[in-house]
């Protein structure tokens, strides 16, 4: 309150995925006040329809076209620990004042950094992290995601819509990659249709980057731009480097069908300071996360691997 917001802040720094979704909450975004998982409804197929002519009977039948998918709450937390024998050295209340709001910013900006990694987590990777990307994008058929296997979900056209996309073939980024990453990943015409956010590495973005200007076609994008992050507008989407971003990796996200779940009780929320056990009053502090990334059109979103 102090500050006019600048702590909180610290949890969106370094991170433009996690201050657009997080911060933002833009894409999926949904509170859950408690469960054994978190539920995302999916909506996979349409229902009947068709032309028809007088005295034609419709068709009536009802198509199984929703179902659930389940991901599981994860932890974190940030620790802000004060040693009595610091206190003593720090003379004033203001010298205190400053010694808390270094430990909590540490706390805080530690957090940041375990989420802002964990984002991009694979399948197998540990059960305590987030459900990440890489493990929306495994292509291993057998290996659920948010619970479903690929053949799970049937669409009535036969084809699988719990699909995971990856790409690794690898190569020089261009123009066309980002355009076949996008095609890929499309799942309908029109709006909302392709990923509108494109993350990669910064040495790979800068590739990109001097392309466009070389061809002057360089536009800075908006969303970035707002939050004090560094971005391009690539043919309607966002494209950003992400210090958090794996190397080699450019990936394809569709934030309509991408966000975050976070428990009521579990939006950084700080514990009160309490004594250390056994200690001559030393003090810690705990800042809580709880919730997952949560996805509710896998086919949507892509990774890209061993670009150069």
């Amino acid at each position: 309150m102090a500050d006019n917001g600048k702590a909180v802040d610290i949890y969106f720094y370094t991170s433009f995925l996690l201050n657009y979704l997080l911060k933002q909450q833009k894409g999926l975004w949904e509170r859950p006040d408690g469960g054994e998982k978190i539920r995302v409804p999916l909506e996979y197929d349409g229902q009947e329809a068709g032309f028809y002519h007088k005295g034609v009977p419709l068709n009536s039948d009802d198509r199984e076209s929703v179902n659930a998918s389940y991901f599981d709450w994860k932890h974190a937390y940030g620790n802000a620990t004060i040693y009595r024998i610091d206190t003593l050295k720090n003379n004033g209340d203001y010298a205190e004042v400053k010694l808390v709001e270094q430990r909590v910013g540490g706390g805080q900006k530690s957090l940041t950094h375990l989420l802002a990694g964990s984002i991009y987590d694979d399948a197998g990777a540990s059960s305590d992290r987030l459900t990440g990307f890489l493990a929306c994008c495994n292509t291993t058929t057998t290996t659920a995601y948010g619970n479903i296997q690929q053949a799970d979900l049937v669409s009535q056209d036969g084809t699988y819509p719990w699909t995971g996309r990856r790409n690794t073939d690898g190569g020089g980024i261009s123009l066309s990659i980002l355009r076949n990453l996008k095609s890929t990943a499309k799942i309908r015409d029109g709006v909302g249709g392709k990923p509108d956010l494109l993350v990669t590495t910064e040495t790979l973005w800068n590739v990109i980057a001097n392309i466009l200007q070389l061809q002057q076609r360089f536009t800075n994008d908006t969303k970035t731009a707002k939050a004090g992050f560094t971005g391009i507008e690539f043919e309607g989407s966002t494209f950003f480097p992400d210090d958090y971003c794996p190397s080699g990796y450019c990936f394809g996200v569709n934030s309509n069908h991408v966000g975050f779940a976070v428990h009521q009780q579990g939006y950084f929320m700080r514990t009160p300071w309490d004594r250390i056990p056994d200690s001559p009053m030393d003090k810690t502090m705990k800042i809580l996360f709880d919730g997952n990334v949560i996805v509710n059109n896998r086919k949507g979103q892509i990774a890209y691997s061993g670009l150069s």
